[in-house]
């Protein structure tokens, strides 16, 4: 893993589109340092926070300050707007995609690269060793921090910690109540030191938001229960995403970093799925 600091927070930048850069600009000025994109133009604006890196830059706000992730998508993940050649071998697809979103970034490094999502089900494929293996020389060169793996199932991410030269350093994955908040993979990231990133913690989770027991907590805290939700993926071991395009939410999401849920509210909120 990289020498830098990884945030407890970090701002999603999917389905942006034109609105990218200011939202970025808004979310950094809000006090995020961890910003997360892909070069995936169907869900991803990445020269958009490129161009947001460079306004935030004249303002002084230096790209060390800033934790930066980024993602390499298989060809299935991927409209007409494919940022590399699909006629290539996938190793040579992965450079080609690295480098574009250096220059898409205008940097010379990422914090962290990830798998967008394996090639195969249940377990890794050819495709998906051949992606790793590049990954891998990427960190080697230094351009990328961390590697790691989004949208991953605890096979596949045993099976990639047991056999890789370079484990994954970060998981980024969707978290359900309803499925214990994705338990088994957190716990395989817990063992193994790996960054847990969960994403989708309100939108996946409407009826968690709107639970009466969640509001209580919120109303005991002076917070909102989305609020709730964040604190409680912290201290559950996770570093959450937001995407939200709300000023005020951005600085509001933030200020979980000030809260606390006792051990039995964080008991509560693991088990909310199974009540």
């Amino acid at each position: 893993m990289n020498n830098r600091q990884v945030p407890s927070f970090i701002y999603g930048t999917a389905w942006k589109k034109d609105a990218t850069t200011e939202l970025v600009r808004a979310a950094v000025s809000a006090g995020f340092k961890a910003i997360d994109t892909a070069n995936q133009p169907r869900h991803y604006s990445e020269s958009l926070v490129g161009e947001a890196l460079s306004a935030l830059a004249e303002n002084n706000v230096t790209r060390d300050s800033l934790f930066i992730q980024t993602k390499f998508t298989p060809i299935g993940g991927h409209d007409n707007r494919v940022p590399y050649d699909p006629q290539v071998d996938v190793a040579a697809q992965v450079r080609q995609s690295f480098e574009s979103s250096l220059k898409n970034l205008k940097t010379g490094r990422v914090d962290s690269y990830l798998l967008h999502g394996p090639y195969s089900y249940p377990g890794l494929g050819d495709d998906d060793w051949e992606v790793w293996r590049t990954m891998e020389e990427i960190h080697a060169s230094g351009r990328a921090g961390m590697i790691g793996i989004s949208n991953v199932n605890a096979w596949q991410l045993a099976e990639l910690i047991g056999k890789a030269g370079v484990k994954p350093m970060a998981v980024q994955n969707r978290c359900y109540a309803n499925k214990g908040w994705d338990r088994e993979v957190r716990g395989i990231c817990r063992a193994n030191g790996i960054m847990y990133q969960g994403f989708s913690l309100l939108t996946a989770n409407p009826g968690v938001v709107h639970h009466p027991e969640v509001r209580v907590i919120a109303g005991r805290l002076g917070v909102h229960p989305e609020q709730v939700v964040f604190r409680f993926a912290m201290q559950a071991g996770m570093v959450p995403l937001t995407g939200t395009t709300n000023e005020q939410h951005m600085k509001e999401d933030l200020k979980v970093n000030a809260i606390a849920l006792t051990a039995g509210e964080v008991s509560f909120m693991e088990s909310i799925g199974d009540c």
